[in-house]
């Protein structure tokens, strides 16, 4: 497979590299990641990673403005991302070929070609087993490739505290840390917040609820978030905020946006990904992401997470 995705690179000059919508840090790292990997293999290719700029990344890597024209005769990568509804910037389908890349669980097979491995602690966990395939045909990977799928690796495994993190992610990270970047930097990148933000933290830890079956929840409406100053991805990002509460089996964030609310799933048991995929969502069985139109349907996933915590 690995052998597969190079041969499809080599053969187009444009190439655009895709992820999911509202990006983390495995989104932008191995979307960017790849990027740089074959811009610095390849030179004489077009490579471009699209979608829309999410702010609090930037210090990753800024997304690319191409026209519609550019995806004449391209070849396009999606990176980490299970369904091809979550794929941000629709534009994707205008590509000649298509390449999946993803370790969540299976949602809905797309792409010319597909290596999806869950095994794997993030996709830039898998972008870095790429390069250990193709290294041997004189591939080179640069500090800035290593800084990229480092902070991509650590933003998917809590830092490694995660059970996704295995003995492969010890050891890739590990050799990452051999290329020159500030890991001090990166961490103090990726773990600032507004005083806002904080601020939006403390109402929730005050305001969450924790049922009797061990499920919690917050609602967040786009008002309440206007008056923190705290934009909808922002809140969706401290979802972790009520992860060490004791007696929590597994806790839910929906967040208000103009048109729909997203939800935000994360667990210490109970898989919560087939909840997400029954509202126009998916991940993995421990951390998910989905869609509700209104608030009723909101409280209907809600009585879903409490009966797999009841069952767990």
């Amino acid at each position: 497979m690995k052998q597969e995705i190079k041969n499809m690179i080599e053969q187009y000059n444009k190439i655009i590299i895709h992820r999911h919508e509202n990006p983390d840090p495995d989104a932008i790292g191995s979307q960017a990641g790849l990027k740089a990997l074959i811009q610095e293999n390849y030179p004489d290719k077009q490579v471009f990673a699209v979608g829309e700029e999410e702010e609090s990344l930037t210090f990753l890597a800024k997304m690319d403005e191409i026209d519609e024209e550019m995806y004449e005769g391209s070849l396009v990568i999606v990176c980490d991302t299970a369904n091809l509804e979550r794929v941000d910037d629709k534009r994707y389908e205008r590509g000649e070929a298509l390449i999946k890349i993803d370790h969540h669980p299976e949602v809905e097979e797309y792409g010319d070609v597909s290596w999806v491995d869950i095994n794997s602690s993030s996709v830039s966990e898998m972008v870095y087993e790429l390069y250990n395939a193709w290294k041997q045909d004189g591939m080179s990977l640069s500090s800035e490739v290593a800084r990229l799928l480092f902070a991509g690796i650590v933003g998917d495994t809590g830092r490694f505290r995660h059970p996704n993190t295995t003995e492969k992610t010890f050891r890739i990270a590990a050799e990452l840390t051999n290329y020159t970047f500030s890991r001090p930097d990166l961490f103090n990148e990726m773990e600032k917040s507004s005083l806002s933000l904080k601020r939006l933290e403390g109402y929730v830890l005050s305001n969450a609820e924790i049922l009797d079956s061990g499920a919690g929840y917050i609602k967040l409406t786009s008002s309440l978030l206007t008056s923190y100053d705290v934009t909808s991805r922002e809140a969706g990002g401290i979802i972790n905020t009520l992860s060490t509460l004791e007696g929590l089996k597994a806790w839910v964030f929906f967040v208000e946006e103009e048109e729909i609310i997203r939800v935000r799933l994360r667990s210490k048991g109970p898989a919560v990904n087939k909840i997400a995929s029954r509202y126009n969502g998916g991940g993995h069985e421990l951390a998910a992401g989905a869609k509700v139109s209104s608030w009723n349907e909101a409280d209907q996933l809600l009585a879903e997470l409490e009966e797999a915590c009841h069952k767990g």
